[in-house]
């Protein structure tokens, strides 16, 4: 499985969920289904190198701001959710956090920045084309800390000069 591939499946899983990132992990499970057992360890493995890329303290900032604060789990599940998101919004997050203020639409805390499942979609598929555990993806795991500088999360100021365009859209 290709790059293209791999976001092509995300794609079209977010949308015939609805955006709904429940709906969208069972529905990738479902196409995940569909392929050989390698071809779902090629989708786990460019999840995860993307999952590990994103693990960066600007991120982490943006999701506080978003999530109105954001635990180690819940920025895990955010990361998940961001790749749920898709390329378009993905790549340019990464490189940008503070742009997700003109990449997304609404934001409903309660449902978006949390897909935790989407993590998990292929190791279920996994286990369910072959009956075993999914092996090691043979990838670098993310570093002990996140990428960049710290972010204070507690610090409302702060976080509104470092995302000023998040913060004026879902905090104001």
């Amino acid at each position: 499985m290709d790059e293209m591939e791999f976001w092509e499946l995300v794609d079209t899983s977010r949308e015939a969920a609805g955006g709904d990132p429940e709906d969208q992990a069972d529905l990738l499970v479902d196409r995940l289904l569909q392929l050989d057992p390698e071809s779902v360890l090629d989708f786990a493995r460019h999840f995860e190198s993307r999952y590990n890329r994103a693990y960066t303290w600007d991120l982490w900032g943006a999701a506080a701001v978003l999530l109105d604060g954001a635990s180690d789990d819940a920025f895990d599940f955010f990361r998940c959710w961001l790749i749920g998101q898709g390329r378009e919004v993905y790549e340019p997050a990464v490189h940008e956090p503070d742009s997700l203020a003109d990449l997304l639409g609404d934001f409903d805390e309660e449902v978006d920045g949390d897909a935790e499942d989407l993590g998990y979609a292929a190791d279920e598929a996994y286990e369910q084309l072959t009956g075993t555990v999914a092996p090691d993806l043979g990838i670098p795991s993310a570093p002990p800390e996140p990428e960049g500088t710290p972010v204070d999360f507690e610090h409302e100021r702060m976080l509104a000069e470092r995302f000023p365009r998040l913060w004026e859209r879902f905090r104001s």
